[in-house]
C-alpha cells in the first residue's frame, strides 16, 4: 500500500478560503458573494482585501444566485457561498433557470455538507445535495478530499467555463494531498495498484479508504483505489479500467446512497462493465447531532465499514 501521510487536520472550508484569496489576488475577474456566512464559508480574507469585489447578500441565498448570474454575463467569474443545505436545496430553482439552462460561468461554494456537520443535526446535514447537483444539465460537481485539494479545486473552478458546484466541509480532516498536485477537474487519481477489489471514494471518505485499504492489505486483499473528486463529469475511462481489472467495486462517500457517487458509477457500469457492487453510504435517512467522528462511525462512514463491505464483496 503506498504511503499517505498527514500533515494536519485541517478543514476543507479553510481550503477554498485559502483558493478564494489567491484567486483575489491573481485573477481581477473573480468576485465573491456569501448569504451572511462569510467567517463560516472562510470568505472573510477574501472580503478584507477585495472589499470592492465582495458583496454580502444577507440570508437571501436566492437573490444571491441572480446576482451572481447577472455578474457572470456581466464577464466577472462569480463564487457564491453560503451552507450547501441552502446552496443546493434552498434555490434549487434558481440554480436550475439561471445558472444551469443558462449556462452562465457561476461558481457555488457549498460550505458545511454531509453528515460531519456535526452538532448542527439533521435540518443543516445535507445529504443529496450531491444527487441533486449531478441531475442539472451543465453543472460540473466537485468534492475534494482535504485542504489542498480544496484549495487547488477552487483555482481550477475559477478556470472552467460554465457552472461549477464545489462542495466542502466544516471539521479538520487529515491534510495528505501533496500541496504542488495539479487538479484537473473530470480525472480521478489513482491512489494505489491493486488487483482483488476496486474502492472508488469521494470527499471526507478518501481518507478512510486509504485506512482501509491498509487494513486489508495486512489480510492479504489488494486495493485498487481510486479518488474521484470530480462527480460530473466522471471519469468514465480510470473507472471501467479499474474495474475491469478486478471485476469488484465499492463506493464510499458521506451522501446518500440516492443520487450520489455509487449510483453515478453504479449508471456507468451497467452501461459498460457490469460487476458486483457494494455501497457505503447513508440509507435513505435524515442525519442527528453529535460528534462528527461519532456520526461517521454510527451511519457506517468509516474505514472499518468500507473494509467490512470489501469483505463481503469479496466472499459473495
Amino acid at each position: 500500500m503506498k504511503k499517505y501521510i498527514n500533515t494536519g487536520n485541517k478543514d476543507t472550508r479553510s481550503g477554498f478560503g485559502a483558493g478564494l484569496s489567491h484567486l483575489g489576488a491573481t485573477n481581477p475577474k473573480v468576485v465573491a458573494l456569501c448569504a451572511d456566512l462569510t467567517g463560516s464559508v472562510k470568505m472573510d480574507a477574501f472580503a478584507k482585501a477585495h472589499p470592492e469585489r465582495f458583496f454580502q447578500c444577507g440570508i437571501a441565498e436566492a437573490n444571491m444566485i441572480g446576482m451572481a448570474a447577472g455578474l457572470a454575463i456581466g464577464g466577472y467569474i462569480p463564487f457564491a457561498g453560503t451552507f450547501a443545505n441552502f446552496a443546493a436545496g434552498r434555490v434549487y430553482d434558481q440554480i436550475r433557470q439561471s445558472v444551469c439552462y443558462s449556462e452562465t460561468n457561476v461558481k457555488i461554494a457549498a460550505s458545511h455538507a454531509g453528515i460531519t456537520l456535526g452538532e448542527d443535526g439533521a435540518t443543516h446535514q445535507i445529504l443529496e445535495d450531491i444527487g441533486l447537483m449531478r441531475m442539472l444539465p451543465n453543472m460540473v460537481v466537485i468534492n475534494p478530499c482535504d485542504y489542498n485539494q480544496t484549495k487547488a479545486a477552487t483555482i481550477a473552478a475559477a478556470a472552467w467555463q460554465g457552472p461549477v458546484y464545489l462542495r466542502f466541509g466544516r471539521p479538520g480532516v487529515p491534510n495528505f494531498t501533496p500541496e504542488e498536485q495539479v487538479f484537473e477537474i473530470g480525472k480521478a487519481l489513482h491512489l494505489n495498484e491493486g488487483s482483488d477489489v476496486t474502492i472508488i471514494a469521494t470527499g471526507h471518505l478518501v481518507w478512510e479508504a486509504i485506512q482501509a485499504a491498509k487494513i486489508l492489505e495486512t489480510e492479504g486483499i489488494s486495493v485498487d483505489l481510486l479518488n474521484i473528486h470530480t462527480i460530473k463529469p466522471l471519469d468514465r475511462e480510470a473507472i471501467l479500467s479499474s474495474a475491469a481489472k478486478t471485476g469488484r467495486v465499492v463506493c464510499a462517500e458521506e451522501h446518500l446512497i440516492a443520487g450520489g457517487l455509487g449510483e453515478a458509477v453504479a449508471g456507468l457500469l451497467a452501461r459498460e462493465h457490469p460487476v458486483p457492487m457494494r455501497f457505503v453510504a447513508v440509507n435513505d435517512c435524515f442525519g442527528q447531532s453529535g460528534k462528527p467522528a461519532q456520526l461517521m462511525s454510527a451511519y457506517g462512514l468509516d474505514a472499518a465499514h468500507i473494509s467490512a463491505a470489501v469483505k463481503e464483496i469479496i466472499g459473495a
